[in-house]
């Protein structure tokens, strides 16, 4: 299944809070909340969270700036911090390490990318404009 079929099935779902998880919650989590947060409809709650988490990097607020997104309030979460009875539907956005497990009947859906940590800020803007494509796409 294509992230383009699970488009389709997001926008026939209609969900109200849309969580994006991965370990860290550090770089591709937190670049999918920015840029969804810029999008979002009316009445739909964007977070994200990690397993594992850890501190937002630096590249992620940057290539955010580049494109008019301020995501400097954006902290990482922990998947323990997020009211589980609230979320609609989880995309999981790893792609290299082994993804968390969001133990909650939700829709869920697999969008993997590499973790642009430690490749530079060309692999933060490659992963910034992918999820850009992908969620102008949800939200259009």
């Amino acid at each position: 299944m294509s992230w383009q079929d699970d488009v389709e099935q997001l926008r026939t779902l209609r969900p109200r809070h849309i969580l994006f998880l991965c370990v860290q919650n550090s770089a591709r989590s937190q670049l999918a909340e920015g840029i969804a947060r810029s999008l979002e409809p009316a009445g739909v709650k964007i977070s994200s969270a990690g397993s594992q988490p850890a501190t937002v990097r630096p590249q992620v607020i940057e290539t955010l700036q580049e494109v008019g997104i301020d995501a400097s309030a954006q902290t990482s979460k922990s998947i323990a911090d997020i009211d589980a009875s609230s979320v609609d539907a989880v995309i999981t956005l790893c792609a290299e390490e082994v993804c968390p497990v969001f133990p909650h009947q939700v829709a869920k859906f697999h969008w993997p990318l590499p973790d642009p940590a430690g490749k530079g800020i060309e692999a933060f803007r490659k992963t910034r404009n992918e999820l850009q494509t992908r969620l102008r796409e949800l939200f259009r």
